[in-house]
C-alpha cells in the first residue's frame, strides 16, 4: 500500500489529505458562504430591492470564485506538482478539464 504524507495527494483514491490549517480555512471560507446564502433567502423572502439581492448575489459568487482560486491553487502546488514529478501523464488532461469546470 502506498505511503502517504501530511501534504500528499492521492489523486488516484480521489482523496487529499489536508493539513488542519488548511481545513479550517476553506471550512471558514464555506461557513461564511453560507451566511451569505442565507442572507439572500432572507432578502428574498422579505421582499427586498431586486439591486440588492442582486449585490448580494454578487458577492455570493465573488466568495464563491475565491474559495475555488485558494482550493486550485493548493491543488497546483501539491496534487499537480506531485503528478507530474511521479510522471502521470493525465495531470495535465485532467486539470484542463477542471479548468474548464471553473471557467464556465
Amino acid at each position: 500500500m502506498e505511503e502517504i504524507n501530511e501534504m500528499s495527494c492521492c489523486a488516484h483514491g480521489r482523496k487529499k489529505v489536508r493539513d488542519e490549517k488548511e481545513r479550517r480555512e476553506l471550512m471558514n471560507r464555506l461557513k461564511r458562504i453560507e451566511g451569505q446564502v442565507r442572507g439572500l433567502e432572507r432578502m428574498l423572502e422579505e421582499d427586498a430591492y431586486c439591486p440588492d439581492i442582486l449585490d448580494q448575489a454578487s458577492a455570493v459568487n465573488s466568495a464563491l470564485n475565491s474559495f475555488c482560486r485558494v482550493l486550485l491553487e493548493e491543488h497546483l502546488r501539491t496534487c499537480v506538482a506531485e503528478d507530474i514529478r511521479a510522471g502521470r501523464e493525465d495531470a495535465a488532461g485532467e486539470l484542463m478539464e477542471t479548468l474548464k469546470k471553473l471557467m464556465k
